[in-house]
């Protein structure tokens, strides 16, 4: 009985120290974290490449409904950088701001290849559109066919795109 008594007293106290939490020997990462990671990294090299693809065109002249090296028009000029990665986007700037998400004046939420909108010369519509390319302190770059310069880089901090910024629009 004695000895009986002395298993049972073990037991109870190797029942007692026993912990209730796991044992954690590595951070884990879900497969949802990984999934997220993933397809981040691959918006960004996207957004890569389009800048990349619309920097090829600095210099090009602009040209009324121009799509070519020949000359573009701002939204043809993203028309056509879009397409080149089998993104089709309408061929207007006032059809391209509806697509993607909407961030309305939100420039510390603008990231390199979301769409810039504009409304120039007084116009009740936007008319006007770039592909960004950079955000630093309260300015964003963007790449786009100006009517007088033709595909240029140009900042939110310039008076004349200051004044007529409109939107912001997430496309990737």
């Amino acid at each position: 009985m004695k000895r009986f008594l002395f298993l049972l007293s073990l037991a109870l106290f190797f029942t007692a120290c026993k912990s209730t939490s796991s044992i954690v020997t590595s951070k884990k990462t879900t497969s949802k974290e990984k999934s997220t990671r993933s397809e981040k990294r691959k918006t960004n090299q996207l957004a890569d490449q389009l800048v990349d693809v619309a920097a090829e065109n600095l210099g090009v002249k602009y040209k009324y409904a121009g799509t070519t090296k020949d000359g573009f028009d701002c939204s043809g000029l993203i028309y056509t950088v879009y397409n080149s990665e089998n993104i089709v986007l309408p061929r207007n700037s006032a059809q391209q701001s509806k697509v993607g998400v909407v961030l309305n004046q939100k420039k510390d939420q603008a990231q390199k290849g979301d769409l810039i909108f504009f409304k120039t010369n007084k116009s009740r519509e936007i008319n006007h559109v770039g592909i960004v390319i950079e955000v630093s302190n309260e300015e964003i770059k963007f790449i786009h066919s100006s009517t007088s310069r033709g595909v240029i880089i140009s900042s939110t901090k310039e008076p004349y795109y200051k004044k007529t910024f409109v939107q912001i629009n997430r496309v990737l």
